[in-house]
C-alpha cells in the first residue's frame, strides 16, 4: 500500500452508542482501545475478511494504529483505526470495522463511532481542540454530516470541529 495514498473512508456510522451494542441481544458492552501490535496481525488478513492491508499500515512509522476490543475480551478485535498526528489536527488515515461488524447481519453496532470518537479524544489530548479530518467517499459526505456533525470542507475532505468532537468524546468516554 502506498504510504502517501489517500484512502477514501467508507465506514458507516450505524448508531452512536456509549460502548458497542450486540445486535442480537441488545446488550451493551464496554470497550477499550489499545495499540495495535504485530502479533494482532495474524487474524487481520484479507483471507479472514478484512479489506485493508493493516500489516503495511503498521509499518508506516508516521501513523499510529489502534484496535477496539470489548473489556475483558482483548483477543477479538472489533475494529481498527490508523491516524496521523498533523500540526494542529488528527487525520484518520484508515478506519475499518471487523468483518463480522459490517452489513445487515453485523454482530455489534457502534464500532465506527467509537473509533472516530477516539480520534477526537487523541486530538484533545494533543491540544488540537478535538479537530480531526478524513477523506470521505463522495456518497458518504452527507452521512458523516448527519451522524458525526462533520462538515464538508472541500472535495471529499471532512472536518470534525471542537463542538462535534466534544459530543462524540463525551458519548463514548466517561472522563
Amino acid at each position: 500500500m502506498d504510504s502517501n495514498k489517500i484512502i477514501e473512508q467508507d465506514f458507516i456510522i450505524d448508531r452512536l452508542t456509549n460502548s458497542i451494542l450486540n445486535t442480537i441481544s441488545g446488550d451493551s458492552f464496554p470497550t477499550e482501545i489499545s495499540i495495535l501490535t504485530k502479533s494482532d496481525l495474524k487474524n487481520i488478513t484479507k483471507r479472514k475478511g478484512w479489506n485493508f492491508d493493516w500489516r503495511s499500515e503498521l509499518l508506516n512509522e508516521k501513523k499510529e494504529q489502534y484496535k477496539l476490543t470489548i473489556v475483558n475480551n482483548p483477543t477479538i478485535i472489533q475494529g481498527l483505526l490508523s491516524i496521523t498526528i498533523e500540526n494542529d489536527y488528527v487525520f484518520i488515515d484508515l478506519l475499518e470495522s471487523a468483518p463480522f461488524n459490517i452489513g445487515k447481519n453485523k454482530l455489534y453496532e457502534g464500532v465506527a463511532g467509537n473509533l472516530v470518537a477516539y480520534a477526537c479524544k487523541v486530538s484533545f489530548q494533543k491540544g488540537f481542540d478535538g479537530f480531526i479530518a478524513f477523506t470521505a467517499k463522495t456518497k458518504l459526505v452527507e452521512h458523516y454530516e448527519k451522524t458525526l456533525g462533520a462538515f464538508h470542507f472541500k472535495n471529499q475532505r471532512m472536518i470534525i470541529d471542537s463542538k462535534a468532537a466534544k459530543r462524540l468524546v463525551e458519548k463514548y468516554f466517561k472522563t
